[in-house]
């Protein structure tokens, strides 16, 4: 995945690589001779809140669902797992197209409030004496 081409998200959502922002800065934690020089950690960030390629009723549920991700409708990433620049730059571009496909999924059909079956009820109330006659006879044997 080249970083100059759209990130496809859903077949609704596809970002152009012009509403993408990536920074790039020093990783931190150990390394080698490279690591105070290569500028290898990546934070990407995207818009949700005002871009053009969001879908409107999309861009209702996405803002809802990421709202404790975004700062000022923005949502930034990043990553720094990898020792190259570019491979820092798919890993954020891939979980972000993760984070967005989450978000964008349609919420699960409403569950159908049932009944538990007159056998469910007797088969947990028989398990129920059951445990109770265990427990009674551990109790400390008395003479009365």
């Amino acid at each position: 995945m080249s970083t100059g081409e759209e990130l496809v998200v859903t077949s609704r959502l596809r970002i152009p690589p012009g509403e993408l922002t990536e920074r790039f800065s020093r990783s931190s934690g150990p390394g080698g001779q490279g690591v105070n020089t290569a500028d290898s950690r990546v934070e990407l960030s995207f818009d949700v809140a005002r871009s053009p390629a969001v879908p409107d009723d999309l861009r209702a549920r996405l803002l809802d669902r990421l709202e404790r991700r975004l700062v000022d409708g923005v949502l930034t990433l990043a990553a720094s797992e990898h020792r190259t620049q570019l491979a820092n730059r798919r890993a954020a571009r891939e979980r972000l197209a993760s984070v967005l496909r989450d978000a964008a999924a349609p919420p699960p059909p409403r569950r159908r409030p049932t009944r538990p079956t007159r056998g469910s009820q007797e088969r947990r109330l028989a398990a129920k004496k059951r445990r109770g006659e265990t427990k009674r006879g551990r109790g400390s044997a008395r003479d009365d």
